[in-house]
């Protein structure tokens, strides 16, 4: 599998990572952050994993399938509860998750 034929899951991937690296960031700032615990979690998890396979992808590896199935369960856990909140950030990381998850799902 050539990561030319990815291109578009490597764009999701990409945003999906800026999205939660922006949300986690957000979510540090908000009044109540304790409350803001697991969605600050995922976020971290989330953009950690898209970040891998992006980089995998990229250098072609040979485990695309299993990354990009645990990529969207990761997504959809982060997206689920990021929907959980109200915030501007939180709404827009979850879209994100939500795009990244069905194209890793193509791949997986």
């Amino acid at each position: 599998m050539s990561h030319e034929k990815n291109q578009e899951l490597i764009k999701k991937l990409h945003e999906c990572a800026a999205a939660c690296n922006h949300c986690f960031d957000a979510c540090l700032k908000e009044e109540d952050v304790k409350m803001m615990a697991e969605c600050i979690r995922l976020d971290r998890e989330c953009a950690d994993i898209c970040s891998y396979l992006e980089h995998a992808l990229a250098r072609n590896t040979p485990f695309a399938s299993e990354l990009a199935s645990v990529c969207a369960k990761i997504c959809e856990a982060c997206g689920n509860e990021c929907k959980k909140h109200d915030h501007e950030h939180c709404q827009k990381c979850a879209d994100a998750c939500f795009k990244c998850a069905e194209a890793c799902k193509s791949v997986a």
